[in-house]
């Protein structure tokens, strides 16, 4: 290209972007350069055309970063350097359209993709061509692709999956109702702008919707992604999308496709076959929605009304907006809406009419439960709750989050959400014993003494000691959520059981698969029920409690890879107390267990008890465990890491039992 086709200001603003852009080219200089060869060639030409100019208008564009390439193309950012406007421009060396065939084919994607214009569909600018390339101007996507967040959080939290697989069905939609196919769905042609919207992409393998009879049988599309009708040469319909779509939610959730094998053929055997697992670790709702979508024949599949109908998203919380963070990371997220449609739907249960007087029961417990349901019926339930989830297990209202909604009840609860250690009392407060003759008090002591003993004799080393092989089980919390700005502490056992906590001191816990309730008052009395005959007087707090159950199962991770087992005589098992600090959450429960959760990189640490000694578990923030007996640890010492965290909650401890 001749320079002269430059102002004076735009060559200035060139060479300051590029110095050697004017300098004179080393291969013109070469009196009798070398022939290369025709791939180093195209790269040559690619490499010296950092300034392209569009004949026809005279504008010219200053080549930026590479951001991809595929089979033929690459992928470029480029300004505007009239108006300083920045595209992603595909690049097609002319070379490569040299076929009539070929040719064809970029023109159809061109005038097809000239015709989308939808807010989940990378927007089409325009286009031209020179003697060496053609090239696409399109919408610039600045955080890239699925793929990239996929390769660096390998998974996504089920809200996550719910975010962008609503965009992508938007816009998926948008192109059946056009009667076009995408054919190429997958992770690296889901673009994601500066302001985290979805964007598809890549209509290179596009096509107009054909009747059965006239459908191309062309296998085409990414080999992990390809439906089974497409294999068996049937032709791509709008269930070949919908097919793609269903193993790009599997890989967001679990890491890697549904059919990937280390051999070509073995994995087209799967897909014809649909031979895939489903982890254990899904939600079932996610399982239902993938296993619904995955189906060999196309006329079962669900449609996307019916995906974006199903209760993987009806019954699930989607983030409005994800922070730039969640590309790289687990993102901490606030959404208040789906407590608060629950809420407010319990609000207008319980005081859209006129509620009748609850009579009391002869039986003292009956009278008790009584006047506790009349209690928390008065709590106002209408205030904007908001969550920030935090590795899948945290659910927090932060102060000033409620700035413009209803205004605190008490100044105690402004300090509360300002406060480095409160701490609410449970079934056994300090002075209150549970049934075992437990308080919080007692596990609080204990843990300090064998802490401190353990640390005071630990001599120092730069790594821990062998963890145990089999540790024997025990339970820890494995999902907890804080709904205290109204009603209490909710959380999940590694049995599966289910408890909250709540602010005035009652207990609730969903014990044997969530056929049984256990009802614990503050006075020590424990009532138990099968979840079908809960007394009338305690179904808003079951609401409550089932709620909780369906969130955390639905929203959040498990926090470790400890094993759950079954565990006899886990359903007497509470929560007696917890602290929150600015760094950690405490639990201290009613077999003598101590775990705490540290915020910031998701690291925890479980004493118990066992037998006649005690075990230490770290679960490192990779959510890996590791036991040991603690006096492996006071004889052999452990890393820095572990013993400063141990310090901490000695500390924290001792800091609680400070009158």
């Amino acid at each position: 290209m001749e320079s002269t086709c430059f102002s004076s200001s735009q060559r200035l603003a060139c060479q300051i972007m590029n110095p050697d852009l004017f300098k004179a080219s080393p291969e013109r200089a070469a009196a009798h350069p070398a022939k290369p060869n025709r791939g180093k060639l195209e790269q040559s030409r690619s490499e010296l055309a950092h300034v392209v100019n569009d004949s026809k208008t005279g504008r010219c564009y200053c080549k930026g970063k590479l951001l991809g390439k595929g089979g033929f193309a690459r992928c470029y950012e480029m300004t505007d350097i009239a108006n300083n406007k920045v595209y992603a421009v595909k690049v097609i060396p002319q070379s490569r359209v040299a076929k009539p065939h070929q040719r064809e084919k970029i023109t159809n994607e061109i005038e097809l993709h000239k015709t989308l214009h939808h807010k989940h569909i990378v927007k089409f600018s325009h286009h031209f061509e020179d003697q060496e390339n053609i090239y696409i101007f399109l919408e610039l996507c600045s955080r890239k692709s699925l793929a990239h967040i996929w390769k660096a959080r390998h998974t996504l939290t089920d809200p996550e999956v719910r975010y962008y697989l609503k965009q992508i069905i938007s816009g998926l939609k948008y192109l059946h109702n056009k009667g076009i196919l995408h054919r190429d769905l997958k992770l690296g042609n889901f673009f994601v702008n500066e302001n985290m919207e979805l964007k598809l992409g890549d209509f290179g393998l596009a096509a107009k919707l054909e009747p059965v009879e006239q459908r191309k049988k062309t296998i085409c599309g990414t080999p992990n992604y390809l439906a089974p009708e497409v294999l068996n040469r049937q032709g791509h319909g709008p269930e070949s999308d919908v097919w793609s779509l269903g193993c790009v939610m599997y890989t967001l959730l679990c890491g890697n496709p549904p059919f990937e094998t280390l051999d070509l053929k073995e994995t087209y055997r799967c897909i014809k076959e649909v031979k895939y697992t489903l982890p254990p670790s899904l939600s079932p709702a996610a399982q239902k929605l993938i296993s619904g979508v995955l189906q060999r024949n196309p006329c079962d599949r669900l449609t996307l009304d019916q995906i974006l109908n199903h209760e993987f998203f009806t019954k699930g919380f989607t983030p409005d907006k994800l922070p730039p963070s969640s590309c790289v990371m687990v993102p901490e997220l606030n959404p208040p809406s789906p407590a608060k449609k629950f809420f407010t739907k319990m609000a207008k249960s319980l005081f859209g009419k006129k509620k009748s007087k609850v009579e009391k029961s002869p039986v003292e417990e009956h009278d008790e439960i009584s006047k506790l349901v009349t209690g928390i019926v008065k709590s106002s339930i209408s205030r904007q709750m908001s969550y920030k989830t935090v590795e899948g297990n945290e659910a927090t209202s932060p102060s000033g989050q409620l700035a413009s909604s209803v205004p605190l009840d008490t100044q105690a609860e402004e300090e509360s959400r300002k406060s480095t250690s409160r701490s609410f009392k449970g079934v056994a407060s300090n002075t209150e014993a549970c049934e075992d003759g437990i308080t919080a008090a007692a596990v609080a002591d204990s843990a300090i003494k064998v802490l401190n003993n353990c640390l005071s004799s630990m001599p120092l080393a730069s790594r821990n000691p062998r963890c145990l092989s089999r540790p024997k089980p025990f339970i820890w919390v494995t999902k907890w959520v804080d709904y205290s700005n109204k009603y209490g502490f909710g959380y999940q056992l590694s049995n599966q059981n289910i408890g909250v906590l709540f602010n005035e001191g009652t207990h609730i816990s969903l014990c044997d698969q969530r056929r049984t309730v256990h009802y614990y008052l503050t006075d020590s009395k424990h009532f138990t029920f099968p979840v079908s005959a809960v007394p009338e007087q305690l179904r808003n707090q079951m609401q409550i409690v089932e709620y909780v159950a369906n969130y955390m199962e639905q929203n959040l991770m498990e926090g470790g890879d400890l094993q759950c087992r079954e565990y006899q005589g886990s359903s007497s098992l509470l929560l007696l107390q917890w602290v929150k600090t600015d760094h950690a959450l405490v639990m201290l429960f009613s077999n003598g267990t101590l775990q705490v959760n540290f915020y910031t990189d998701h690291t925890k640490i479980i004493l118990c008890k066992c037998d006649d000694s005690y075990l230490l578990t770290y679960i490192s923030k990779e959510r890996v465990s590791y036991t040991f007996k603690l006096s492996t640890l006071a004889e052999q010492g452990c890393s820095a890491e572990l013993r400063h965290r141990l310090r901490y909650v000695m500390q924290l401890l001792q800091h609680r039992a400070d009158p």
